[in-house]
């Protein structure tokens, strides 16, 4: 097998007059034993011959992988992680959708760089990953930590195939408890509810709520919903747009799913639609479509080409909404007010860069399962009740596949009354 072993102590010949190995000028200075001459291996010095971590035994492990075709130079896993990421995973990723690409930014920056960018690839250990996981269950929700593990996993994939490590950490883990994305159970409201929450709002906002239950919208889309989405005669919302935030700026978007669709709304809800816009008129807000980013080619300026739409909801200046500042500001002042969440607690806190100054902080209890879509659950619930046809429903709802809905709203779904024992008996009766 090609390869070998230098020792630098000591000269390749022996004397010629003692037949002795003689020492040569780099005698004690840096380690002694030099393992080179294999094809796409890099030389590497040991201090020491033998044992597990001598030269002899790096030989035969890389001579054994060199000849599979799998050997991997532990020096290319030293990069630190920080580094990695930085300099070669980041900017080989390609996100369609800018939302998705600041989603993950944000795990990976907030929650794997701080606290595991300074080791080294090759030094992430099961001992690390515990660590780290600890902090990650103290400082984020759990839906969040199984996001940033995921990232992270997928990283530790790119160094193998970039060759700078030999093993996934994350895969096939046993002995730690990975954090787990907790299931998500729809809960519907009581029309009591709903109703109790809609006015504990400003009424510029209570046509929010009457767009959720009557007719299923994220808020996202409710946000987005021009007059011009309004069918009023074939009794329907066209739900073609959404406002998300990208970012820290706003921008128009298909709904979630890429995909719009239409809705069959009851006639109250067309009236109370017509009645807020009686009392505040749609007001046209222009936003990019999908990525507020400059554009730097023709296609993206025209992929990018601003939209102005007559928004049904705006902000007091005459902006979209954001959904941020509506939850803070509307949402959960309004679900407090109703006693669906306690109160807020109030709390001072000194203000960076201004010495001796503070200020108050509102903060409220986080109430995932109470948010805006307890709205388009009751929507869903309040159908699935009536028997329309789940087909039907996960239309309406924008889904993608009618599964999505019944494994979602399956609970909600009325119980058999014995029409299908009916029917079996009068297909017997008939055929006997």
């Amino acid at each position: 097998m090609p390869g070998y072993i230098e020792d630098r102590w000591m000269t390749k010949k022996p004397d010629p007059v003692t037949g002795k190995k003689r020492k040569t000028d780099r005698w004690g200075k840096g380690k002694r034993y030099r393992v080179a001459g294999i094809p796409g291996v890099k030389d590497r010095s040991f201090e020491k011959l033998h044992g597990p971590e001598g030269a002899n035994a790096w030989l035969a492990k890389a001579q054994h992988e060199s000849t599979s075709g799998e050997f991997i130079d532990p020096r290319r896993g030293q990069m630190l992680l920080r580094d990695y990421i930085e300099q070669e995973w980041w900017p080989r990723r390609d996100y369609d959708n800018p939302s998705t690409e600041s989603t993950v930014r944000g795990r990976v920056w907030t929650h794997i760089i701080p606290h595991l960018g300074d080791y080294q690839l090759n030094a992430i250990k099961t001992k690390q990953l515990a660590e780290w996981l600890k902090t990650l269950k103290a400082t984020a929700g759990p839906g969040t930590g199984n996001e940033a593990w995921r990232y992270l996993s997928s990283i530790f994939q790119s160094a193998i195939d970039d060759e700078r490590i030999t093993r996934n950490p994350c895969r096939k883990q046993t002995t730690l408890r990975v954090p787990t994305r907790p299931p998500a159970k729809a809960r519907a409201w009581s029309k009591d509810r709903v109703l109790a929450v809609q006015e504990a709002m400003d009424d510029r906002f209570q046509i929010c709520v009457d767009l959720g239950v009557g007719a299923g919208l994220r808020s996202g889309e409710v946000f987005g919903l021009s007059v011009d989405d309004v069918d009023f005669e074939g009794r329907r919302i066209l739900v073609r747009r959404q406002v998300k935030k990208v970012g820290a700026k706003l921008v128009y978007a298909l709904p979630k799913g890429e995909k719009t669709r239409e809705v069959p709304v009851p006639d109250y809800l067309l009236k109370r639609i017509q009645e807020s816009l009686d009392r505040r008129p749609a007001q046209p807000v222009t936003l990019p479509w999908k990525d507020p980013r400059p554009p730097t080619t023709d296609r993206e300026a025209e992929e990018r080409e601003p939209q102005e739409h007559a928004l049904i909801l705006t902000s007091a200046w005459g902006g979209a909404v954001r959904r941020d500042g509506f939850d803070r500001r509307i949402w959960k002042p309004a679900l407090a007010a109703a006693g669906v969440i306690p109160q807020p607690v109030e709390t001072r806190q000194p203000i960076l860069h201004r010495p001796g100054k503070f200020r108050t902080v509102v903060a409220y209890e986080e109430s995932r399962e109470n948010g805006f879509h307890a709205l388009r659950h009751t929507f869903a619930s309040v159908q699935l009740d009536a028997r329309e046809p789940i087909v039907a429903v996960s239309k309406w709802l924008g889904h993608a596949d009618p599964s999505i809905t019944l494994r979602i709203y399956a609970h909600m779904m009325p119980e058999a009354d014995g029409r299908g024992r009916s029917a079996m008996q009068n297909w017997f009766e008939s055929s006997s």
